[in-house]
């Protein structure tokens, strides 16, 4: 089956049910975990409090 059917197939099912036939879904963010946001968080009050080790980077340059 190429795309041009599938799509087809979908939208005429789409029309008739008036709703999208098969769940959509994705992994969650680990960005957003607890234990992310906690660690985010705990920075950014060192960070607040001027607590926060800062340290200096060299650049890296890409050609």
């Amino acid at each position: 089956m190429n795309l041009t059917t599938l799509l087809t197939i979908c939208c005429r099912k789409v029309e008739q049910e008036r709703r999208i036939p098969f769940e959509i879904t994705a992994d969650a963010d680990p960005f957003y975990s607890e234990s992310n946001i906690r660690y985010l968080k705990n920075k950014l009050d060192a960070l607040n409090a001027g607590t926060l080790p800062l340290e200096e980077h060299d650049l890296i340059e890409v050609d």
